[in-house]
């Protein structure tokens, strides 16, 4: 395990405690952002990239049909792994606005597409619930389980404000916790139904919930009643029958005190907790293993990163999991005016050093890889862009494709992406070299039909070299062979630049030069002296 301090290029501003991060499609995703979505960003949502001790931030678009999606704080939020040939997703629920207005929503976040410069684009869908709603609150959970071939979303816990009939001017702002009831959710239809159990009997919030098959365990927490964190673990197993769920709890005594924790999955049934508080005034150092199998869920102690000092005198601190045993650590720095940002911010990693050189690896044969500054330059007929702006082909690491605080209005598409058309027999993964000039990726055609274009592997277009090379210095838009292939062609417009027209300045008055009279001999005389 490695903790390594991050930099961030001009975004510290953005990551502020109650952040999420999400994982979609390989891709590391910052949603609940300091203040509203800036003109860089419309959406809120930005893409994490991490380099050589550097974290920068890179504006993530939504598809037309999205709905908006605000900033939420301390959300509830669920990752859907693809069942049914659906695909992974994130549910978010409720969560709390920077205007202190707690949501009641319920989105589904998805990937759209992947744009021919491998620009990600999500869809964000609200989904409506029917009968037993939960109201809005934040610094709750939501877990999936699968029970007789059904699947259900569970929610349970989070605080809201106070009920209206109780609100005063004095207390308005005041929270409390929401009603210990379980909330099961039918995702295909959209039903809602609550759910109280006796073993439930005080709120809370900022639990932690991990889920297998048909149990739910939560574990800790914090009531706002009792102002404690008891070390409590509760396993609610859900039964999906046919006609009426049937929920039970079961009261655990292997539980620990613990609220606000980061919690990061490294395989399909464990996960590592990091953080957290046991107290107001004691932060949780050390790091902790759940292991959940057939006969229930274990603990197991791990060996915690060798902390530095500003996280061990710090008061507070808060992260998000990064994927797969990854996690950022945020830590304020309490006030010292030499330093420019607000919270300083660490890379904690829990993979072993044979599993980073895999990924590693697995990263630099992928042809999804954003990572090019090592790479030799792209010959002209690796990549064959026809008809694109200047703007387009910048190097994903420049500065028009990252998040600027001093430039608001800096947003361009970069990257590569790799795609294809339906009928592609060639996998990126193990593809060999089929033209002499490629190095690192195969030939590619930019197919201008459809929604956004796509492009095209030069050899499923069965190009020969002399005709690849000759294609790559024109200036023609080319179609794939589900789009008429190459015999269809049109000139790409050229550009019209309007010349600009100066208009000579007009001075009042303006007198001519005096001349002087001068002799033949005073002008040989004066031209000999200054020679």
């Amino acid at each position: 395990m490695t903790l390594q301090p991050l930099t961030p290029v001009k975004c510290a501003g953005l990551l502020q405690q109650g952040f999420s991060l999400l994982k979609l499609d390989g891709e590391v995703l910052l949603f609940g952002q300091k203040g509203w979505p800036k003109r860089s960003c419309p959406t809120g949502v930005f893409g994490v990239r991490f380099k050589l001790g550097e974290m920068k931030l890179r504006a993530i678009s939504f598809s037309n049909d999205s709905c908006y999606l605000p900033p939420l704080r301390c959300p509830a939020v669920c990752r859907l792994d693809p069942y049914d040939g659906l695909p992974e997703s994130y549910l978010i629920h409720g969560g709390r606005t920077p205007n202190n207005e707690i949501s009641s929503s319920l989105y589904l976040l998805t990937m759209d597409s992947r744009g021919c410069n491998r620009k990600l684009t999500l869809c964000c869908k609200e989904k409506e619930l029917v009968g037993e709603v939960p109201g809005a609150r934040y610094g709750h959970t939501m877990s999936m389980v699968q029970s007789h071939g059904k699947t259900a979303c569970v929610l349970f816990g989070g605080r809201s404000y106070m009920p209206a009939g109780e609100r005063t001017t004095e207390n308005w702002n005041s929270v409390v916790d929401c009603p210990p009831q379980v909330f099961l959710f039918d995702m295909e239809f959209g039903c809602s139904s609550a759910h109280t159990l006796p073993e439930l009997s005080d709120g809370q919030s900022f639990h932690l919930a991990v889920a297998r098959e048909d149990c739910v365990y939560f574990l800790g927490g914090h009531s706002l009643s009792s102002d404690s964190r008891p070390p409590r673990l509760f396993r609610l197993r859900v039964e999906l029958l046919q006609g009426s769920p049937l929920l039970s709890c079961e009261t655990i005594e292997t539980g620990i005190s613990i609220s606000s924790a980061i919690i990061s999955r490294t395989g399909p049934t464990r996960y590592i907790i990091l953080g957290g508080y046991q107290s107001d005034s004691q932060k949780r150092m050390e790091c902790s293993t759940v292991i959940l199998n057939e006969k229930g869920i274990t603990f197991e102690a791990l060996e915690s990163p060798k902390w530095t000092q500003d996280i061990t005198q710090s008061r507070t601190w808060f992260g998000g999991s990064a994927g797969e045993g990854t996690i950022i650590l945020a830590v304020p720095t309490e006030g010292r005016p030499s330093q420019a940002d607000g919270h300083y911010f660490y890379h904690v990693s829990f993979q072993t050093e044979g599993e980073s050189k895999d990924d590693e690896e697995a990263q630099g044969c992928s042809q999804e890889s954003t990572d090019y500054d090592n790479s030799t330059p792209l010959e002209d007929s690796e990549e064959l862009y026809f008809g694109r702006e200047p703007h387009e082909l910048e190097d994903i690491d420049g500065e028009e494709g990252n998040y600027n605080e001093e430039d608001e209005e800096d947003e361009s598409q970069t990257g590569y992406w790799m795609k294809c058309c339906l009928s592609c027999q060639l996998n990126p993964n193990t593809w060999e070299p089929y033209y002499s000039t490629e190095l690192f990726r195969p030939a590619m055609i930019f197919c201008s039909r459809g929604e956004g274009g796509h492009w095209v592997h030069a050899q499923c277009m069965e190009l020969s070299e002399l005709l690849l090379l000759r294609l790559s210095e024109g200036s023609k838009k080319y179609f794939c062979m589900d789009h008429g292939g190459l015999p269809f062609q049109e000139m790409t417009p050229p550009r019209q630049v309007t010349p600009l027209k100066r208009t000579p300045l007009k001075v009042k008055d303006r007198k001519t030069p005096p001349t002087i009279k001068m002799s033949p001999a005073k002008k040989s005389f004066f031209r000999r002296l200054f020679n």
